[in-house]
């Protein structure tokens, strides 16, 4: 019997589950039938996980992700603390039926006891405040006019009665909404006039000026921003403060105390 001639494959590899030609060497002449399919014998791995180990590595990379945003804002609050501060701020309250936000702030106004009369002198006839703030006062008006400056005393001490006629009168009549009213006056229980540590100045030689932005260009103001701060007085409402209330050139609180410096506790960290 004849051997059969073998042809080796050349070409590509024969692809999985394609038939290989093979030899029956019983038949005449060794001719060439396919007789059998030849596919891959090894088996492809197969990676099965069951679905708790899937479960554990979900919550493995959530807690591995929510570290790492805890860490970056902890990084970035450690670096600009004040601007994610005011980032993180409660919303402005819209209303005055409106709960105050969590630093008790209504309509952006912070909350203020109303002093006891116990605790007042008068300066002028009507107008009081608190004795170390009053004695403050007066020893900066001296300075002043010694430096000829005429520094006046618009107001001082407010009750809470006469903040709520000043407040909802006065919304009233001009037709402003709480939020539009709160701009430029607090709601009663809410202004800082009430402390006994407030006050609002003007330029006796430009009366014009008072209670306006324009008192900003006046000589009383000018002096005010070179020397109040010796005699402990503050600007409460600068522009653009944080607390979002109008801005008043003309509003002034004394901090010179550790009883103004705990009322004004809560501005202050808010405007650091």
């Amino acid at each position: 019997m004849l051997a059969a001639k073998l042809t080796p494959l050349t070409g590509p590899l024969l692809a999985r589950g394609s038939h290989r030609p093979t030899i029956d060497s019983h038949r005449p002449g060794g001719r060439r039938v396919p007789t059998a399919t030849v596919r891959d014998d090894i088996p492809l791995a197969r990676r099965t996980v069951s679905p708790a180990l899937r479960r554990r590595g979900a919550l493995r990379r959530g807690l591995l992700g929510a570290g790492v945003l805890l860490a970056g804002v902890a990084a970035l609050w450690i670096v600009f603390p004040q601007p994610l501060r005011r980032l993180l701020a409660p919303p402005p309250v819209q209303g005055l039926n409106a709960r105050p936000g969590l630093d008790g702030r209504l309509l952006g106004h912070f909350p203020y006891a109303e002093v006891p009369a116990s605790e007042l002198v008068a300066i002028a006839p009507g107008v009081q405040l608190q004795v170390d703030a009053a004695e403050a006062l007066q020893a900066m008006q001296r300075a002043a006019t010694a430096d000829g400056v005429d520094l006046r005393v618009l107001s001082a001490f407010r009750s809470i009665a006469l903040q709520k006629h000043l407040f909802f009168d006065v919304k009233s009549e001009r037709n402003q909404s709480a939020q539009e009213r709160a701009m430029v006056s607090a709601p009663p229980g809410y202004s800082e006039h009430s402390t006994g540590y407030a006050v609002d100045l003007g330029d006796g030689r430009e009366p014009g000026t008072n209670l306006s932005r324009s008192f900003e260009t006046t000589a009383a103001y000018g002096w005010l921003r070179a020397n109040a701060n010796r005699f402990h007085f503050h600007l409460s409402f600068p522009d653009g403060n944080p607390q979002g209330v109008s801005y008043e050139p003309w509003h002034w609180r004394f901090e010179g105390s550790a009883a103004a410096l705990r009322t004004f506790e809560a501005a202050q960290r808010l405007s650091r």
